[in-house]
C-alpha cells in the first residue's frame, strides 16, 4: 500500500502557486501534442506524452520556479503510486500466456460455446463479470482472466470484440463499486472520512439502475448483433481447441485457486502471481509442455496453430514481454501527471472547479467534471478519487451533506470513467489485456457513462442526497479536519 498525500490548493505557497492561467498552460499543451502526435502524425503515445513531459518541466521550472529536485520528487512519487498497477500488468500479460498454454482459457471457451447463446451472450457476460468481480474485489484480475475467456467466446459466437469488452467492464466495474474488499471503493472513503458500508450503502441505488439499464442495452444489442451462426461453426471451433489442447475440468485449477485467494483476501498481485504458477505446472503435468518452454511461454507468450485462423488469432498472446509497450506509456503517463501535481497545476484547477458549486447540482457536476479532469491529466484513477475527495468536502460540508454524498460522487465519475481515456493506466491495462482499443470499446461501455449520468440525475433532482444534523457535521468536520493521508493499492 502506498501513501498518497496530494497537493491541496491550501498547501502550495502563494508566491509559488499558478494562477489558473499559467495551470492551464502545460495542460492546453499536453492535449496539443497528443492530438498532434497521435491523431495528425499517427504515432504510438509514448513521444507524445515525453512533449508534454519536456514542456511541463521546463514551464514548471523557468515559469513557476519549480526546482529540477523538486519535479524528480514528483515523478518519484507519481510513479511510486503507480508501482503496483505496473507489476500488475507484467504479471497479468504473463498469467494471460501461462493459461492460454495449459488449456484453461481454450477450456472456457470450449465450455462457453456450450452454455452460452449469441441472443443472452452479452447480458450474461455483463451480469457474470460483475458477480465476480464483487467476489474477488478486482476489475483488473477479472478483465485479465474470465474478461479474456469471454473475448474468445463471443468471437466463435460471432459477437463483435468491442461489444463484448463494454460488456465486461461493465460488469466488472460494477462488482467493483460495491465490493467491500476493492481497493478503490474503500480509498473513495478514506479520503472522504466516510464509513465503508456507508459509502457501499450510498453506491447502491445508483449503480443499479445504471446497470440494470447497461444490462437491457446488452440484450437489445445481442437480439441485433447475433444473427445466425453457421452450421457446425461451433462444432468447428471446439474441434480446433480439443485437438490442440487437452480439454479436462483439470485445466481450471489455476482459475478456482487464483479466485479462491482472492476471495479469502489475498490482493491481487500476490494472487495473480500464485495464478502464473499454477498455469505452469497445469501446462506441464496435464498438456505435457516441458518446465522450460512453460516458462518460455510466460515470457515470450503463445503462437498456437490449431487450424483455424479464428481459434489461433484469439489465443495467440504475448506474454510478460508483451507488457513492456503498455508498461512504457503508463510510465509516461504517471510521470506527467507526478509533474502536474508537484507544480500545483491540479490542485490550482480543482480549486477553481470547486468555486463553480452554488448548489447540490451544481457541486455534483463540478466533482464529476473534477474527478475526469483528474483521469485525463494525471492518468491514474487513484488520483480521480483522491484530489477531488479531499479538494471538495468542505465545500459539501458547507452545505450540509453527508460525506458518502462526496465519496459516491468521486467514485462513480472517477473510478468508472479511467478506462475511457486511452492514456491512462485502466485504458491502457484494459485495452492491452483484453485486444480491443480504448476507443473501439468506449461507445459498448455504457456502465461508464450511465453511472456519471445517474449521479448528475440525483444531484440535480436531490434524491439520495442526504444531509447532516448540525452534530453530525461538527463531528465530520472535526474528523476531516484531523485526516492526515490515505492509502491505495492495486485495483
Amino acid at each position: 500500500m502506498v501513501a498518497l498525500e496530494p497537493q491541496l490548493f491550501e498547501d502550495i505557497d502563494p508566491e509559488k502557486r499558478p494562477s489558473l492561467l499559467a495551470a492551464l498552460v502545460p495542460v492546453v499543451a499536453m492535449l496539443g501534442f497528443l492530438s498532434v502526435g497521435i491523431v495528425l502524425l499517427e504515432l504510438d503515445p509514448q513521444f507524445p506524452l515525453l512533449w508534454g513531459i519536456a514542456f511541463t518541466g521546463l514551464f514548471a521550472r523557468y515559469h513557476l520556479g519549480l526546482s529540477w529536485a523538486d519535479q524528480y520528487d514528483g515523478i518519484t512519487d507519481s510513479l511510486l503510486m503507480g508501482m503496483q498497477v505496473i507489476l500488475i500488468m507484467f504479471v497479468v500479460y504473463a498469467l494471460i500466456a501461462t493459461w492460454i498454454q495449459a488449456g484453461t482459457i481454450p477450456g472456457l471457451m470450449y465450455y462457453g460455446l456450450e452454455l452460452l447463446t449469441p441472443a443472452i451472450f452479452l447480458p450474461m457476460t455483463a451480469i457474470l463479470a460483475a458477480i465476480v468481480t464483487f467476489a474477488v474485489g478486482s476489475s483488473w484480475t477479472t478483465a485479465g482472466t474470465l474478461g479474456v475467456a469471454f473475448i474468445g467466446i463471443g468471437a466463435g459466437l460471432g459477437i463483435p470484440m468491442p461489444m463484448t469488452a463494454g460488456a465486461i467492464l461493465t460488469g466488472a466495474y460494477t462488482g467493483d463499486k460495491q465490493s467491500p474488499l476493492s481497493d478503490t471503493t474503500n480509498l473513495a472513503a478514506a479520503v472522504t472520512n466516510t464509513d465503508l458500508y456507508d459509502h457501499i450503502n450510498a453506491m447502491r441505488f445508483g449503480t443499479l439502475i445504471a446497470f440494470s439499464l447497461s444490462v437491457v442495452l446488452y440484450a437489445i444489442l445481442g437480439l441485433r448483433a447475433s444473427g445466425t451462426i453457421p452450421a457446425g461453426r461451433i462444432a468447428e471451433i471446439q474441434g480446433a481447441i480439443q485437438g490442440t489442447y487437452v480439454v479436462t475440468p483439470l485445466v481450471f485449477v489455476p482459475l478456482v485457486l487464483t479466485f479462491g485467494l482472492a476471495v479469502y483476501g489475498l490482493p491481487a498481485l500476490p494472487a495473480l502471481g500464485v495464478g502464473v504458477f499454477a498455469g505452469v505446472l497445469t501446462a506441464v503435468g496435464i498438456q505435457g509442455t516441458g518446465f522450460a518452454t512453460a516458462w518460455t511461454v510466460a515470457q515470450s507468450g503463445t503462437a498456437p496453430e490449431t487450424g483455424m485462423e479464428l481459434v489461433s488469432g484469439l489465443l495467440q498472446s504475448d506474454g510478460l514481454l508483451g507488457g513492456a509497450w503498455i508498461v512504457t506509456i503508463a510510465i509516461a503517463a504517471l510521470s506527467l501527471g507526478g509533474l502536474l501535481e508537484r507544480a500545483g497545476v491540479l490542485a490550482v484547477l480543482a480549486h477553481h472547479l470547486g468555486r463553480l458549486s452554488r448548489g447540490e447540482a451544481s457541486l455534483t457536476g463540478v466533482t464529476v467534471l473534477s474527478a475526469i479532469s483528474m483521469n485525463v491529466l494525471a492518468a491514474e484513477q487513484y488520483i480521480s478519487i483522491v484530489v477531488p475527495g479531499m479538494s471538495l468536502r468542505n465545500l459539501y460540508r458547507e452545505q450540509g451533506l453527508k460525506m458518502e454524498n462526496l465519496s459516491r460522487a468521486v467514485e462513480a465519475s472517477g473510478t468508472t470513467t479511467a478506462v475511457l481515456i486511452p492514456w491512462s493506466s485502466g485504458g491502457l491495462f484494459m485495452a492491452g489485456t483484453l485486444g480491443v482499443p480504448t476507443l473501439s470499446y468506449a461507445p459498448y461501455y455504457f456502465f461508464g457513462f450511465l453511472s456519471p449520468l445517474v449521479l448528475l440525475c440525483m444531484g440535480v433532482t436531490g434524491w439520495q442526497m442526504t444531509s447532516e444534523t448540525r452534530a453530525e457535521s461538527r463531528e465530520t468536520a472535526s474528523a476531516t479536519d484531523g485526516a492526515t493521508g490515505v492509502t491505495g493499492g492495486e485495483e
